[in-house]
């Protein structure tokens, strides 16, 4: 790891952004952060009455005695801010021309321009918030979906670093009591015995193991996933697609190879953002066009992480309610072995229903055409992408930085597990708990790597 493990200094300068989006709007806001706050845009602003800490003013924004525009300021003394730094907003109306003009016009005045992610940077310097809070705030911003935003909402209030809390406070307990057994022997002061030790470390493994198996749904609901419908031509693919994605996105016809090329689209999954891929249907042809669409429907069963294969009940189901594969389809199910594809039968409207059996339980069973079975298929989906995973405690682990921090102090305690199995002193013990506990830190930011630091506040807006 390169760079220092200790909190970087906090900036004494002023910083300025446009806080809203680029473009125009009803309302834009312009952001200044630092000790000249009040004091860089004062010629600027024409106040009705003084700023008081946690009021907003009404203003005219005048330039070169010119009155242009008018506004609300609102100032927030330090340490009661976003930043934990003094704070000026001005929200103007929403023309570039006026925002980029009070920008302008701030850094004449001697502030500097904000580096993306920079005023939540300085909130988690100012311990306003920890690292996985800060983090949350960009997920927040980016969030496509309702749960995403529950999730990163949960995260910003804390609650990943409450669940890890007991967590560090067992590790430091027993830290303490190792340090107090090494500096105070000769005092009468009882050395831990290992089975305690042992003990204590078995007590920590359990409290971190639900917290990490947390990564498998965090994962999903912060990167989303990818889902390819694979099939034979005519099995119905597109009408599905159509139906999960709720618009006539994909083209229908009665005519076999109609899709010759991926059509994707993004949807919600039980809050989970998914890419789903309609592509062209598997079979011998000699049609070029075809083939080229058949070569990327193989390379989008590669990539995907679930694939829905879709058979045609009518060409499936015989007179007596039998499934019975058809020998295409038997080869395309054969070759997705290993991949676990979720198996659905289409076309249940015009199919004798499939006999109730083991087999046929582990399908589903859809009419893309009449919607029949698709709210039940949605469930299916969503069971398969989460698993057993559902994480209701709150506080789940969303980026792999999370994971990979959890990891390393689970790794440490093995180390020291191992040592004392080997009865090593127990300084050397200490040696690995204290590389568990950083690890544990790294996690919320009381010690992080500059680096770290620079590429997660790096991929914030501007202005955030």
């Amino acid at each position: 790891m390169t760079g220092s493990t200790s909190i970087p200094s906090i900036a004494e300068d002023t910083i300025v952004a446009v806080a809203t989006p680029p473009g125009r709007g009803g309302i834009g806001i312009v952001r200044l952060s630092g000790p000249d706050s009040r004091r860089l845009l004062s010629a600027h602003l024409q106040l009705r009455s003084p700023l008081l800490p946690g009021r907003a003013r009404y203003c005219a924004i005048v330039d070169g005695g010119a009155r242009l525009d008018e506004g609300v300021v609102t100032y927030f003394a330090e340490p009661n801010s976003y930043t934990g730094e003094d704070v000026l907003e001005v929200a103007a109306h929403g023309s570039p021309v006026i925002l980029d003009l009070l920008v302008r016009r701030a850094l004449e005045a001697g502030a500097r321009l904000a580096r993306p992610g920079e005023f939540t940077e300085r909130a988690f310097l100012h311990g306003r918030i920890d690292l996985t809070q800060a983090e949350a705030v960009r997920d927040l911003i980016a969030a496509e979906t309702l749960y995403q935003v529950r999730v990163a909402a949960e995260q910003l209030d804390g609650a990943l670093s409450r669940r890890v809390a007991p967590v560090k406070e067992q590790l430091i307990a027993l830290v303490t009591l190792l340090e107090a057994g090494i500096d105070f022997a000769e005092d009468d002061i009882d050395v831990t015995p290992d089975a305690e030790i042992a003990r204590q470390l078995d007590a920590l493994d359990a409290a971190l193991e639900p917290i990490a198996a947390s990564f498998r749904e965090g994962r999903l609901v912060h990167n989303g996933l990818t889902m390819a419908i694979v099939g034979r031509p005519n099995a119905g693919k597109s009408s599905l697609f159509n139906r999960l994605v709720e618009r006539e996105r994909a083209i229908v016809t009665a005519t076999p190879g109609t899709t010759r090329d991926l059509v994707t689209e993004r949807i919600s999954l039980g809050g989970i953002p998914v890419e789903l891929a309609d592509t062209a249907g598997l079979r011998e042809t000699r049609d070029e066009a075809e083939s080229h669409g058949i070569a990327r429907t193989e390379s989008a069963m590669a990539d995907a992480d679930l694939v829905l294969l879709l058979l045609d009940a009518a060409a499936t189901v015989d007179a007596e309610g039998a499934l019975r594969l058809p020998e295409e389809d038997a080869r395309l199910l054969a070759s997705l072995e290993g991949r676990s594809p979720l198996v659905v039968l289409n076309k249940i409207d015009l199919a004798r229903p499939a006999r109730s059996n083991r087999v046929t339980e582990e399908l589903a069973q859809v009419s893309a055409l009449t919607g029949e079975g698709v709210p039940e298929l949605r469930e299916r989906l969503l069971e398969r992408v989460r698993g057993s995973a559902n994480d209701a405690e709150g506080g789940m682990l969303t980026s792999l930085r999370h994971y990979e921090a959890l990891q390393g102090c689970a790794q440490a305690m093995t180390r020291a597990r191992g040592g004392l199995v080997q009865q090593v002193p127990h300084e050397m013990l200490l040696l690995d708990l204290y590389a568990a506990l950083q690890e544990l830190d790294q996690l919320t930011g009381a010690t992080t790597a500059d680096d770290i630091l620079n590429r997660i506040f790096s991929s914030f807006c501007i202005g955030k």
